[in-house]
């Protein structure tokens, strides 16, 4: 089968960052589905993983977390799905990625595909989606109110794949004020119609915008980029005893005491860790993935598809590797079919 992987980790402008391979086609066994790989698409794990991490002797890597495509075959043990589904989800990061023709998943962190979606359109959903609903609804607990505190969650980095899915499941399933960050007019204009209802520019300080709103602290924050450099402003800006949620990876570590004063708590999320580790609640991705495809179906959220740069192959994943480190995208970049 085709695939994409490198055997050593290299700035992406490099000829071997990645290159086309040919491998053997995967056996399905236990919970496993093996998945005919329709669509992927491309996150900031896969530029992070291909510029630091060191393959086996011998061996490539193959990347990708997010997949849409066909049940071919199925384990002994699967219940949940059978050949010819049409399947969606996000991978782990301990295993061979999606980034092949034939990629091997457990069944327990993969979703029926929205019917009402393109192989390409559900390719984008599966990781940002699983990261946003993971941060709301099972680490900051958006439905149990803070007392004194403005119902209301502010999200840096709206524009960005994981913000602009966080931002559509909080105007979908609750209440909140949704108060979210971008630097450009274009993102802007983005993060206001997947339903923010407040912009902030990330190129300033947060706090003194945030203080001209004059809607009250929010009770939660969910911290998507450079929590390092927004630290002091987001402090200033949550409620006592607000929640913090923080996703991304900082040198040299995040610096939580100064939150201790307000009591705030601090919630990280990795959305491989249930699949790392096979927790005993590890089905849960399956269940929210069936949501999140109900919510597109229904018309309560949208695809973040906004680019595609063609077949899946090694020229057109540099491509969108370059794309996604200069830090200027929106939305998500797919590739679809070999």
């Amino acid at each position: 089968m085709r695939a994409v992987g490198y055997q050593t980790p290299q700035p992406i402008t490099a000829e071997t960052s990645l290159v086309d391979i040919d491998l053997p086609v995967p056996e399905a066994r236990g919970h496993d589905l093996l998945v005919e790989v329709k669509a992927v698409s491309v996150n900031p794990v896969d530029t992070k993983v291909r510029s630091a991490a060191q393959p086996e002797p011998g061996q490539h890597r193959i990347l990708g977390y997010d997949a849409s495509g066909v049940v071919k075959a199925v384990g002994e043990n699967v219940t949940l799905f059978k050949p010819g589904d049409e399947v969606f989800y996000a991978g782990v990061i301990n295993r061979p990625g999606t980034n092949a023709e034939f990629h091997l998943v457990d069944e327990r962190i993969v979703g029926l595909k929205p019917k009402s979606l393109s192989f390409a359109e559900a390719a984008a959903i599966p990781l940002t989606a699983i990261t946003a609903y993971e941060m709301l609804f099972h680490r900051l607990k958006v439905h149990d109110k803070i007392a004194g505190a403005n119902n209301a969650l502010l999200v840096t980095g709206g524009a960005g794949g994981v913000g602009s899915m966080a931002i559509q499941l909080a105007r979908a399933l609750t209440s909140l004020t949704i108060i979210t960050t971008t630097s450009r007019p274009e993102t802007s204009e983005w993060v206001k119609d997947l339903g923010a209802h407040h912009v902030l520019d990330h190129s300033q300080a947060l706090a003194p915008q945030y203080a001209e709103l004059d809607i009250g602290a929010p009770a939660f924050i969910f911290s998507v980029t450079r929590s390092d450099l927004h630290a002091a402003d987001l402090l200033a800006i949550i409620a006592p005893q607000g929640r913090f949620g923080i996703i991304d990876e900082i040198k040299g570590g995040f610096d939580v005491m100064p939150f201790k004063g307000k009591a705030v708590s601090i919630h990280w999320e990795s959305m491989f860790t249930r699949a790392v580790f096979q927790t005993a609640d590890m089905i849960e991705q399956h269940k929210l993935l069936t949501h999140v495809a109900e919510l597109v179906d229904s018309g309560q959220i949208r695809t973040t598809l906004t680019e595609t740069l063609g077949t899946i192959n090694a020229a057109n994943l540099k491509k969108a590797h370059g794309l996604i480190e200069s830090g200027r995208t929106k939305g998500k970049i797919v590739l679809e079919g070999f």
